[in-house]
């Protein structure tokens, strides 16, 4: 077929296989919300979790190579989509930020960013040589980091003053935008060596700390109130079920910033410093660890008996990918602090489980996207909460 297709063509899409679900192909770009990043974050931590494993296999790096390069296209084209969808229908873009479950997902573009920044450091350094991968690194990590900043602070004062919220409508996307300064502690962590000695690798270590706590304590606020809806107010919609397991995502990154960052902390702060947080990274460390165990445990039988009753495919189960690979990058961290067995074999064992997760919402993903389904708003979010009368 040759020609173009305005946003506003009425061919029938039937006609053309693809797309075939929506009015017609300009659809594509009228709800694309920031959700849609989760794609690219589920996409880039399988990449990077296998960089971290504590024992190799025959060919993982090189596989692990080219799912980051799928992740780095597919994060350009989710940009070059979103601009397009800001320009087309900048109302709509605008809304997102007014509807009470959509503006959670505000935090999937930052990490996105900084996941692949991670990525191209670990990975890409191969390909393109460390000076480019680390100024890649640098403006990926500078931007998210900056917008997660304003996430975390801009989405909890949206919903403190003007989204309409009821008892039982916090759900695990209310971790969404305070996440992001875990994983710029975690990533950033991987920065500090490539700064000048003294006061510039000095600020950056205090600040990456600063961030752990910002995303730590805010994700002491939020989980409580995640855990009273489920136990008073049940699950809920089945399409948001998934969103349980994002709560491991916040506890797998802090054992994965904490042990990273006792990295450079050893030589970067005075003393006795340098060990207490070497001693941090061991001791918090197991603590999160055994939590996002139980949760794990927990989130899995959810979904089970969700799946059983029909759980419909919708992009949160993005959900059941990078929660999971950060707690597999925490595993391997503890791994190779204490060479304990039962560290090794768990983060082989949840790596195995996260490249299974990734091969079937990617394959489902993948499917809705040609059909043209999920484009469509109520095929790629949770369902909406209940408002208070």
């Amino acid at each position: 077929m040759t020609g173009t297709i305005s946003a506003d063509s009425t061919v029938p899409t039937g006609r053309l296989g693809a797309l075939r679900e929506l009015d017609h192909p300009g659809r594509v770009f009228a709800h694309l919300g920031p959700n849609w990043f989760a794609s690219v974050m589920g996409t880039g931590i399988v990449a990077n979790a296998a960089v971290t494993l504590p024992v190799g296999f025959a060919g993982l790096r090189a596989a692990a190579t080219v799912v980051w390069a799928l992740g780095a296209l597919l994060l350009l084209v989710l940009v070059a989509a979103w601009g397009v969808h800001w320009t087309r229908h900048p109302d709509t873009a605008r809304g997102h930020a007014h509807d009470p479950v959509m503006a959670q997902f505000w935090g999937a573009p930052p990490m996105a960013l900084m996941t692949v920044g991670a990525g191209t450091l670990l990975l890409g350094e191969q390909w393109i040589g460390l000076g480019p991968a680390l100024a890649v690194d640098w403006v990926l990590w500078t931007s998210g980091t900056a917008l997660g900043l304003f996430t975390t602070a801009w989405i909890p004062y949206r919903m403190m003053t003007t989204h309409r919220l009821a008892r039982d409508s916090a759900f695990g996307g209310w971790l969404m935008p305070v996440v992001p300064p875990m994983v710029s502690a975690a990533n950033g962590a991987l920065l500090v060596e490539h700064l000048p000695a003294g006061q510039p690798r000095l600020t950056m270590l205090v600040g990456c700390y600063a961030m752990f706590g910002i995303s730590l304590f805010a994700t002491l606020f939020v989980v409580p109130q995640l855990w009273h809806r489920l136990v008073h107010h049940k699950t809920g919609s089945a399409a948001s079920v998934p969103t349980v397991w994002i709560v491991l995502g916040p506890l797998g990154q802090s054992v994965t910033a904490v042990n990273l960052l006792a990295g450079p902390a050893e030589s970067v702060l005075p003393a006795p410093y340098g060990g207490a947080a070497d001693a941090l990274g061991l001791f918090y460390g197991v603590c999160a660890w055994g939590f996002a165990v139980v949760w794990l445990a927990l989130a899995a039988a959810l979904t089970v008996r969700t799946v059983r009753a029909g759980m419909p495919f919708a992009l949160t189960w993005w959900s059941f990918t990078f929660p999971v690979g950060t707690v597999v990058t925490g595993t391997s961290g503890l791994a190779e602090r204490t060479h304990a067995v039962l560290f090794v074999v768990a983060a082989v064992v949840l790596y195995l489980g996260l490249v299974l997760a990734w091969i079937t919402v990617a394959a489902r993903t993948a499917r809705g996207s040609y059909r043209g389904g999920l484009f469509d708003p109520a095929g790629g979010a949770p369902a909406r909460p209940r408002v208070p009368c």
